[in-house]
């Protein structure tokens, strides 16, 4: 079985179509999405609704959350005065352009999802999740210490764990006892679809192969590969600059930070 996540789409809608044609090509059994559908560009509708009428099943993005209850605060960490002064101006046209039905949407989206599989004489299970178990808004960057990693997948009983947030994608395997076995969790960050932090502009998601050998057990039974799709970033930098968004955004696009 292959299943496709991905996640922090923020209104970038030529990226999300290029991420759907590319589905046509890798063919996955099951998609999912890790939310913040909205914020930082001009389609949010538009990206609701593309993901509604397929079907996929999504969870809410700390963006999502916000917009989804008319805040002003969208749960981001800001560094800076100039770049909070940036982020106020984004959710504010976002709040403006999201509509009513998509509004209540955003407002019923899950918080985590969690998948059980029975392949062969063990369980697999498999939680998505926006920023962290504990947080929708939680950071888990790479360099992230390991026991405290550990510690969220243990107590989440997690053996992938799947999430998005950073917009940085990696994949990192720890490695704990279970009946008096090497056992093996996988955290799996996402990247980001619309706007990537990891130096390459283009889209990023997951497809993850898993077979009926597949197990905690067999850290190598479970195949993780990381996708980058190019999209059209001119067009989506330029709806920026053409809007009342800070132009630092569409520089962002651009340059994958």
């Amino acid at each position: 079985m292959k299943i496709a996540l991905f996640s922090d789409i923020h209104s970038n809608l030529p990226a999300l179509e290029a991420f759907f044609k590319d589905l046509e090509t890798t063919k996955p059994d099951a998609v999912y999405c890790l939310g913040d559908l909205v914020g930082y560009n001009i389609w949010p509708n538009e990206v609701i609704n593309e993901i509604r009428k397929r079907g996929i099943p999504t969870i809410a993005g700390n963006y999502d959350f916000g917009v989804g209850r008319t805040s002003d605060d969208c749960g981001c960490a800001y560094k800076t005065d100039e770049e909070k002064e940036m982020g106020v101006q984004s959710i504010a046209l976002t709040n403006q352009l999201v509509q009513p039905h998509e509004r209540e949407y955003l407002r019923t989206l899950p918080a985590h999802i969690q998948l059980e599989f029975q392949l062969n004489n063990d369980h697999l299970f498999l939680l998505m999740v926006h920023g962290s178990p504990r947080k929708i808004n939680e950071y888990l960057f790479e360099d992230r210490d390991e026991k405290s990693m550990l510690r969220i997948l243990e107590a989440s009983n997690a053996d992938l764990m799947f999430f998005g947030h950073t917009h940085k994608p990696y994949h990192r395997i720890f490695e704990y006892e279970k009946d008096g076995q090497k056992a093996f969790r996988h955290a799996i960050n996402l990247g980001s679809i619309g706007k990537p932090k990891d130096g390459d502009p283009r889209g990023c998601y997951v497809m993850i192969t898993i077979n009926d050998n597949s197990s905690k057990f067999d850290k190598d039974s479970i195949k993780v590969e990381f996708i980058r799709v190019a999209y059209d970033v001119e067009k989506a930098a330029k709806a920026v600059e053409e809007s009342i968004l800070p132009s630092a955004y569409a520089d962002m696009l651009r340059k994958g930070y």
